[in-house]
């Protein structure tokens, strides 16, 4: 398949991410096509600490910022400024994630930018929203986890508030950032003009409460930490086997006749203990006991193929190494690889979504710093003795 071929590869999106967010929502863009140039600081900048990351060959960095073209070019002086504007001049999305007043700055704002190119999308993320009196707050992933009331329905009640194990708040901002540029650039196609778009880590995870915030805004509860429970429909939860320990999700009266059926005692069903949802909640603690008793008697896997044949949501709990060790993941192609010319074959976490005409396809590794500025520069015309000039002053 032809690269030209991919969804995206007639845009061309100007990357200025940092840190995880950011780089989440460019590498959507970047999977699918888009012509990608990951600007850094100038090397000066580089060498004493800034850009990407000193282990540039480590797994973060080239999972993050892999298909992507890279060049320096330091914002901070009118000349890289001027090569930015240029660069703007013939591209469709600019996405950034700094603290708000930073594009202000930098002079890279939105209106800035419209007046160079009225079609221009510019995408930001930030960690609390770009208005409102936290907006200049340093927002980080825990930090949104907590505001959002994520950690107070996670984890353990008697443990306390808990973060979730990735940095969740980064990665659906991230997303929900490409989704929304996306957006514009379809309604672009009806308005031939650009937008701002913009979201950030305590909005995205206030969306993904979903449930639990949707329990507060029309019900009026408060949700609180029930662990591996299922905060409304139960038996849903983490049961001890022989071996281990496995899932099983049994929410409704049809999934929980059949469960109480496949773990031999159908009686159970009949119970006036656990005749309904409310009852099974107000009982929870006799529902667990009477499964984990039964759950014990064999291995995970018996019970995986037992409960499976008898149509009852349920599933082992993988670590990392036997989650892409499992023969399903194995079929899904979550584990793409690419040729990396310094450090050799290497594998990264793949696309979710998968198109049938046209396939994610990872077209190069994480570039090397200021690896493709001649050939983008040339692009923009600039002579080689410009090219020459921009590195002794600094430029790039």
């Amino acid at each position: 398949m032809s690269e030209n071929n991919l969804p995206l590869s007639r845009f061309k999106v100007l990357d200025l991410t940092t840190a995880r967010s950011g780089p989440t929502a460019v590498k959507q863009l970047a999977d699918w096509g888009a012509d990608v140039i990951k600007i850094e600081p100038s090397r000066k900048i580089i060498a004493s600490g800034g850009g990407l990351s000193r282990d540039r060959h480590g797994y973060e960095m080239q999972n993050l910022h892999r298909n992507k073209r890279g060049m320096t070019l330091n914002l901070k002086s009118e000349e890289g400024r001027e090569i930015f504007y240029n660069l703007v001049k013939n591209s469709d999305v600019v996405i950034e994630n700094y603290r708000p007043d930073v594009k202000n700055r930098l002079k890279i704002d939105y209106e800035t930018l419209k007046s160079i190119n009225k079609k221009i999308i510019l995408g930001s993320i930030s960690g609390f929203g770009q208005f409102g009196p936290y907006s200049s707050r340093p927002g980080l992933d825990q930090i949104a986890q907590g505001l959002s009331g994520l950690m107070s329905v996670t984890g353990m009640p008697e443990n306390g508030p808990t973060r979730v194990g990735v940095p969740i708040g980064d990665l659906t901002a991230g997303m929900m950032l490409a989704q929304g540029v996306l957006l514009a650039l379809l309604e672009r196609e009806k308005s031939g003009e650009g937008q701002w778009v913009h979201t950030s880590l305590l909005e995205g995870l206030i969306q993904i409460m979903d449930l639990q915030a949707a329990r507060f805004l029309m019900a009026g509860e408060v949700p609180k930490q029930v662990g591996n429970l299922h905060p409304v429909y139960l038996p849903t939860g983490v049961f001890p086997t022989s071996d281990s320990s496995m899932n099983i999700q049994s929410p409704g009266q049809v999934f929980w006749k059949r469960l109480s059926a496949a773990l031999g005692k159908p009686e159970l069903f009949e119970d006036e203990d656990f005749k309904t949802p409310e009852d099974r909640w107000n009982n929870k603690d006799r529902l667990n006991k009477e499964i984990s008793e039964l759950t014990m008697q064999k291995t995970t896997a018996e019970w995986v193929e037992i409960l499976n044949d008898a149509g009852v949501p349920c599933g082992p709990i993988h670590s990392v190494n036997e989650t892409f060790a499992d023969p399903q993941v194995q079929q899904l192609n979550m584990n793409p690889e690419l040729e990396h010319p310094v450090i050799g074959k290497i594998n990264v976490v793949g696309q979710a979504i998968k198109l049938s005409r046209t396939p994610q396809k990872m077209r190069f590794t994480t570039p090397e710093v200021g690896e493709h500025n001649e050939q983008i520069l040339s692009e923009l015309n600039y002579s080689e003795e410009d090219i020459e000039k921009f590195k002794q002053e600094d430029i790039i």
